[in-house]
């Protein structure tokens, strides 16, 4: 298959059709939930921060953390600066929401092409609308978080990824390396690309006539791959000091037993028999850590797609799909997995939603071939007459058209639920204190987003004590004790609380 005609089935008019309501649709919904955002999350603060820090310290915001998204947020902020004046608080936050949108349109474009090549035009885009309306994706733009900065240019690698592996134009898997160093900016996790494209690789040079190509050119494009990684991500690579994150040296030194070398024998004796039982905790771990991404995945996916989901999957992969699409899908989704499950057994015993995001976007292209399966199934059983047993294609549309209104129903009313609103007293303290305490002061508070949103400096409840204490201290309480300055109820773990502000001793 050539470029050419790789190009016509992927652009043509109807393509551009689909990304134009997606897209739509998509802005809109994102305009809607920034205006009614109540409060954003708590990393969405320590990004706008980071954003704050940046010029004044760009290399230790590089050598901390990842710095590519607080890179962006401070762009958009000079970007609205040069529109508007105004330096508060606030027009950080719509410059972080408004990048971390315009990055989500951006992701529809390569998740579109995506789709397309695995099930199909019309189900990319059924999939890609399911997903605009699945709340919890929407969500993570008010949130300020990462994650579709991220999704971004890892959907774009493994599109190029999928698409030069079908084309066989080899040359192009520079795009590949180029968009996975760009997404090292964002996360680590974006070098996953480079495992994919060195398992293409590997196969190529295993199996060369499967491929359709020399061996020689297999190498040439996995040094294009590297060529393309090493030209965008050195820089900070440079910056940073290692290749490798922090986070997977640290996981990989728990395999590792050469510590054990500075501890007596008795400590390397109970490491040994710790190590008799670390198979079966491990298991177990694994177990709950599948239990959890399940739980994470159904969650997202409002449960209702599930099912459709895996009859999906089952009807896609058992009536055979080209080699190129089931190895790289398949390495996506276990190495996507294996990540979150060494995260939980390793590192901490956790399973987010973000963590399982890009997992489904790239799995929920196979919910609109489950509900088309189940809506002719009852389609067919809804028809008893004989001489009625030839469908029409529209009539078999529309069981697919209720069966995805209805899913699309379930999730309006939580996607249209402010970002948020559950903790609208913070930010009625936060008005509280920026309205009635001077510019230096300092708050003690149980919520940085609560001295965020003030504009005020601050100090958190563990590290403050009422010998030094701060010009007001903000504390949750419960029952409907009346004291301090002004008090504001807020939910706070499933229990209504009530955030109390109190003037503290002097500094």
């Amino acid at each position: 298959m050539s470029v050419e005609q790789c190009k016509d089935k992927l652009i043509d008019k109807q393509a551009i059709k689909h990304l134009a309501i997606l897209l739509a649709i998509a802005l809109v919904i994102g305009i809607y939930l920034i205006i009614t955002t109540v409060l954003i999350s708590k990393d969405g603060v320590f990004y706008i921060e980071r954003a704050q820090q940046f010029m004044s310290d760009p290399i230790g915001i590089i050598k901390n953390h990842p710095p590519g998204y607080p890179f962006l947020i401070l762009v958009t902020h000079k970007c609205a600066s040069v529109l508007s004046d105004d330096s508060s608080v606030f027009i950080w936050i719509y410059s972080a929401q408004s990048v971390t949108l315009l990055c989500r349109l951006l992701a529809l474009v390569p998740l579109y092409f995506m789709g397309k090549l695995l099930v199909g035009s019309k189900n990319s885009f059924s999939a890609l609308l399911i997903l605009i309306f699945l709340p919890f994706p929407s969500k993570t733009v008010c949130d300020v978080v990462r994650e579709w900065p991220y999704l971004l240019f890892l959907s774009t690698g493994f599109f190029f990824l999928l698409w030069t592996a079908i084309s066989r134009k080899w040359w192009l898997f520079g795009l590949v390396g180029l968009s996975c160093g760009l997404g090292y900016w964002i996360r680590s996790e974006s070098l996953q690309i480079l495992v994919y494209g060195f398992l293409w690789g590997g196969l190529g040079l295993l199996r060369p006539k499967l491929w359709g190509l020399s061996r020689w050119k297999v190498i040439a494009a996995v040094g294009l791959l590297l060529l393309g990684f090493t030209m965008s991500a050195s820089p900070y690579m440079r910056c940073l000091g290692r290749i490798v994150p922090h986070r997977v040296i640290r996981t990989m030194r728990i395999f590792s037993f050469n510590e054990l070398s500075d501890k007596t024998d008795s400590q390397i004796a109970n490491a040994n028999g710790l190590c008799s039982n670390s198979a079966g905790i491990i298991s177990g771990n694994v177990l709950k850590a599948l239990g959890e991404i399940f739980k994470k995945i159904g969650e997202t996916m409002m449960w209702f797609f599930v099912p459709f989901l895996f009859i999906g999957l089952w009807a896609y992969f058992r009536q055979g799909v080209r080699y190129e699409y089931s190895v790289l899908v398949t390495a996506f989704i276990l190495v996507n997995l294996a990540m979150i499950v060494l995260r939980y057994c390793y590192i901490q015993p956790l399973v987010s939603q973000r963590w399982t995001l890009p997992l489904v976007v790239v799995i929920v292209f196979y919910v609109p071939v489950g509900l088309q399966i189940v809506g002719n199934w009852l389609n067919n059983k809804c028809n008893q007459d004989k001489e009625k047993a030839v469908i029409t294609e529209d009539k078999r549309f529309s069981w697919f058209v209720i069966l995805f209104l209805v899913g699309v129903g379930i999730c309006i009313p939580k996607l249209l639920r402010p970002v948020g609103i559950d903790k609208s007293g913070y930010k009625d303290t936060a008005k509280w204190l920026r309205d009635n305490t001077g510019k230096k002061e300092v708050v003690v508070v149980p919520d940085k987003r609560i001295a965020f949103y003030a504009d005020r400096k601050r100090l958190r409840m563990e590290n403050s004590n009422n010998s030094m204490g701060g010009y007001y201290r903000v504390e949750l309480v419960e029952g409907d004790q009346e004291s301090g300055e002004v008090s504001y109820w807020v939910n706070q773990r499933r229990k209504k609380k009530k955030v109390v502000v109190s003037r503290g001793s002097e500094m």
